[in-house]
């Protein structure tokens, strides 16, 4: 039995950094990337880019991380990048937020969600199928200010107060909008989820 050292905090990792120690970037690089790909692809609704934005994300922060202000988190730091680089990346496609509800046609990696079954059997593996693409469905036709708070909470995986903080919203407007978010979604999903 081994004993592991504690996992250092981003502030320790950080501060490694900022002292020539490259490596613990890539830590930081370890811990955020699933989270911050997942929601880059959410809102850019292609895997590839979002792959490659978040790649672009991880380098500005790197190069403006003497900039951090340590008593905000990290991940807070890291989403908002994030944001304003999708925000970017959409302008550039001379796109508007709302047609967004469409998926790319050019887009080669669909991501669907698979929901476990009490069903055995191809029928019930295609019931999950069919599930994950209604929920995925409803998401994407929620007006943007839910569907994006929807995607940082359950996608980017961030507490009411890092989303509060990175929206610069008040706490209860965050909890309000994703819980009318959310009810909007049940609403979506009502007849399909009691078939």
């Amino acid at each position: 039995m081994t004993n592991e050292p504690p996992q250092s905090t981003d502030i320790e990792l950080i501060a490694a950094v900022l002292e020539g120690d490259q490596e613990s970037f890539g830590e930081l690089v370890n811990r955020y990337q699933g989270r911050l790909v997942n929601y880059l692809y959410r809102l850019l609704r292609d895997f590839g880019e979002a792959n490659d934005l978040a790649q672009e994300v991880f380098l500005k922060v790197y190069r403006a991380l003497d900039r951090y202000n340590p008593k905000y988190k990290f991940s807070t730091w890291l989403f908002r990048v994030a944001q304003n680089a999708a925000i970017d990346e959409i302008r550039k496609r001379r796109l508007q937020l709302v047609s967004m509800d469409r998926p790319r046609a050019d887009s080669s990696d669909q991501r669907t969600w698979e929901f476990p079954s009490q069903d055995r059997g191809p029928y019930g593996d295609l019931r999950n199928l069919e599930r994950g693409a209604a929920i995925q469905g409803a998401i994407e036709r929620l007006p943007w200010e839910y569907r994006e708070l929807i995607v940082l909470r359950h996608y980017g995986e961030l507490s009411y107060d890092e989303i509060a903080t990175l929206k610069e919203m008040p706490l209860g407007t965050v909890k309000n909008k994703l819980f009318r978010g959310r009810q909007m979604l049940k609403e979506q999903l009502a007849d399909f989820l009691t078939d």
